[in-house]
């Protein structure tokens, strides 16, 4: 049984322990370092990059940086935010372990909130269509060499990973499709599965 974290300082921790929990993990709710101890995987939950900046603790950051730096994480919407880079609002302040930049709020505000069916890599593809749901969500501005792009919206990118790290603009725990859970747990099982980008990956 996967021992899979949820960070839970704010946002929708919720849906993403109810999925874990209905893919058969162990879930706990992260709110301080200590509670990082054990876990295999972590998922960083959206919410409000501002809040989270300001109610994380400076050891918890500390930790978090630790962690994220040597197991699987997923980042979505402002998770996302938090494990990248973002020039746009300096009170935010980020992780930035991904080589990724991000426009906070680059989808909109709460009122243009939309979803929209992706388009995904072929080992992601199934049957059933994925569709993101985006709310205020960021917006990828520019991604690294190590960075693959896993699924993009009207040919921009909306997921992305690199290495250990996962990361989505839009909210997979919202809608009926777990095949993003899936994946994360696939890491753990598989962790030194190569992860990194090819060119015709990129985008």
């Amino acid at each position: 049984m996967a021992r899979v974290g949820v960070l839970a300082l704010q946002g929708d921790f919720p849906m993403h322990e109810k999925r874990l929990r209905e893919l058969g993990c162990e879930v706990r709710q992260v709110r301080n370092a200590a509670d990082l101890t054990g876990l295999e995987a972590l998922v960083w939950p959206g919410g409000e990059s501002t809040t989270m900046t300001r109610v994380m603790s400076d050891e918890l950051r500390t930790a978090l940086l630790s962690f994220c730096s040597a197991h699987p994480v997923w980042g979505t919407c402002a998770g996302m935010i938090m494990l990248s880079h973002t020039d746009v609002d300096p009170r935010v302040k980020t992780l930035g372990i991904a080589d990724v930049h991000v426009n906070r709020n680059g989808w909109g505000r709460q009122v243009h909130s939309f979803e929209g069916e992706l388009r995904l890599v072929p080992e992601l593809t199934e049957k059933k269509p994925c569709v993101g749901m985006f709310i205020r969500a960021p917006r990828i501005t520019s991604v690294g060499n190590e960075v693959r792009v896993l699924a993009w919206y009207r040919d921009e990118p909306v997921a992305v990973s690199q290495g250990n790290i996962l990361l989505t603009t839009f909210h997979p725990e919202l809608t009926d499709d777990d095949r993003f859970h899936r994946l994360l747990l696939s890491w753990i099982i598989e962790p030194h599965k190569n992860r990194t980008a090819s060119t015709g990956d990129r985008n």
